[in-house]
């Protein structure tokens, strides 16, 4: 049984974890406050460019891209957007459970951050390249990651390319996905961190007739890797977004549960303490009866 001594030691303890765990819960916050207004910041813009990526689509007629074309998967790239950093709940782990899904030998990742590498290091799976990525993603860093993707595709080392991220919903609910960024397919309305948009086909595919200069062909061109640059861009605020949400939430936990701790290492404390108060009046109380 743990002597008072001991329980003091255990207190003293578990109060310097909870304001460690404090004082990262009020970083997180600040931190997520940002990153989230980056992200909910962003989504209009991927939206529109989406519906324009579409209005062109629809209008250029039978124009074919070399990042269009499909062919029999026979291996698959998967961008793995993970964190740089622990401390943040389960957001890694689910990532990483879904990561474990894709066929091992049909299968080369490009890690996105360094928890990812680490686990794709860890389990030896085939890890084509590394990349990190600020806290406050740059739009450089998304266009480094779609560069080295694009090449695998285009020579044709993979036959797809896939992302898997954390969605952010709320400051509570962040959700892996997977989106296909390669070959580039019918393009769709909702984007990265808009849940459940569909595009009309009358809105896309109306009556009006688009005049395009120079051409559909060299506006399409021009507009499709900005188009996935900035896919990648927003996938990363969303998943800054994400990293920061769950860490605050797991930072708040831990101090919540450090200080029940603390109150009931603290009760027990106070009942040895009184225990051994009764013990020493008994005996003080016996040995003058004694004597009496």
């Amino acid at each position: 049984m743990a002597s008072t001594r001991d329980l003091r030691r255990r207190i003293k303890s578990v109060k310097g974890t909870s304001q460690i765990t404090k004082a990262m819960q009020m970083v997180a916050a600040s931190k997520m406050r940002k990153a989230q207004q980056a992200a909910l910041g962003g989504r209009p813009y991927a939206n529109l460019m989406n519906n324009v990526m579409a209005e062109v689509v629809a209008n250029a007629g039978d124009f074919s891209h070399p990042l269009m074309q499909e062919r029999e998967v026979r291996k698959r790239a998967v961008v793995l957007v993970s964190t740089d950093k622990g401390l943040c709940g389960s957001l890694n782990s689910n990532l990483m459970r879904e990561a474990a899904k894709y066929d091992t030998e049909n299968t080369v990742f490009v890690a996105v951050g360094r928890k990812g590498s680490q686990f794709l290091a860890r389990t030896k799976r085939n890890l084509a390249a590394e990349f990190t990525y600020k806290d406050v993603p740059l739009f450089s860093e998304a266009r480094t990651v779609v560069k080295f993707v694009a090449d695998l595709f285009l020579k044709e080392e993979v036959d797809a390319v896939d992302i898997l991220f954390t969605n952010f919903v709320n400051t509570l609910t962040q959700k892996p996905e997977v989106r296909t960024l390669l070959p580039v397919g019918e393009v769709k309305a909702s984007v990265a961190g808009v849940e459940g948009e569909e595009r009309q086909a009358e809105l896309m595919r109306g009556a009006t007739e688009f005049l395009f200069e120079p051409s559909p062909t060299q506006v399409f061109s021009s507009l499709l890797p900005h188009y996935l640059n900035f896919e990648m861009y927003q996938i990363l605020l969303e998943s800054k977004a994400s990293e920061h949400s769950s860490r605050m939430v797991a930072m708040k936990n831990a101090t919540d549960n450090a200080r029940q701790l603390i109150k009931d290492l603290t009760l027990d404390y106070n009942k040895m303490r009184q225990a051994g108060i009764t013990k020493e009046i008994l005996e003080i109380s016996s040995a003058a009866m004694a004597m009496g």
